[in-house]
């Protein structure tokens, strides 16, 4: 589970929740397939398709050095349909109650 760093939660990304699309940032180095065979062992669910694409690097200086902050893929998941990751689930629900 070293390969994904993290949930991520933005407006496209909790309308993608309805469509059972989840949303996760995922170090560079990382394929696919170790993605898919991650989540579905983690949090217990079927893989239907994976997306994934490169974020642009944000540039960052350090005293006269220009640098760039680490690169990491975005992954969007779409699950077959009966499954659902439950944490992410709730924070949709609490969303459309507000």
């Amino acid at each position: 589970m070293d390969g994904i760093k993290y949930a991520v939660l933005t407006d496209k990304s909790i309308r993608l929740l309805g469509k059972n699309q989840y949303t996760f940032n995922i170090e560079s180095g990382s394929t696919k397939t170790e993605i898919k065979h991650w989540i579905e062992l983690f949090f217990g669910v079927k893989v239907l398709a994976m997306n994934s694409h490169r974020l642009p690097a944000k540039s960052r200086r350090m005293g006269l050095i220009m640098g760039h902050t680490m690169h990491y893929r975005r992954i969007i998941i779409t699950l077959q349909p009966g499954y659902s990751i439950q944490p992410i689930k709730k924070i949709k629900n609490f969303n459309q109650n507000t």
